[in-house]
């Protein structure tokens, strides 16, 4: 049976972004990510906030992008997935990591001082080499050059256009 490694984050940014670059050139920025959940507490009925930080790591393209118009505070919506890596501490035991590697990103939030990007600014890891396992494929913006556009209106198929009038 297939498996899915899926996920989907909606935050804020905890710090700015570190990036770094990899011998081969490529890119690597990493963020801190904070989400909220709300919650009714039972016993006392006062409604509670928890607060869950994720790592979150970028590359290629989509790290220079993450570096160029995110900052501590900003309002991201992310797709990617879960990566547990394991390695040893100076005490020699075994530690394990686990972050988000993201596949996509929007930046959300208004154009003012803590947004970070405006209403637009949908990025993604475009196609290349399969897996992270060497070298990075090539990764680009899922717009052209600047901002997305939002879609042009189609004519038809949209709620506006249907006839009140129902057929039977």
């Amino acid at each position: 049976m297939a498996s899915v490694n899926k996920v989907i984050l909606v935050g804020n940014l905890g710090a700015d972004p570190e990036v770094r670059y990899l011998p081969s050139g490529d890119a690597v920025a990493n963020i801190r990510l904070a989400t909220t959940d709300r919650y009714k507490d039972k016993q006392s009925g006062e409604f509670k906030e928890m607060t869950e930080w994720h790592r979150v790591s970028f590359f290629g393209r989509l790290a220079e992008i993450v570096n160029e118009y995110l900052k501590k505070g900003s309002s991201v919506y992310i797709e990617g997935r879960i990566r547990t890596r394991k390695y040893q501490a100076q005490d020699g035991t075994d530690r394990y990591s686990t972050e988000i590697v993201a596949d996509q990103m929007q930046m959300l939030g208004g154009r003012g001082g803590e947004g970070g990007g405006g209403g637009g600014g949908g990025y993604s890891r475009g196609g290349g080499g399969g897996d992270e396992g060497g070298g990075g494929g090539g990764y680009s913006r899922g717009g052209g050059a600047g901002r997305q556009q939002a879609p042009a209106k189609q004519s038809g198929g949209g709620f506006d256009d249907m006839d009140d009038d129902i057929p039977f």
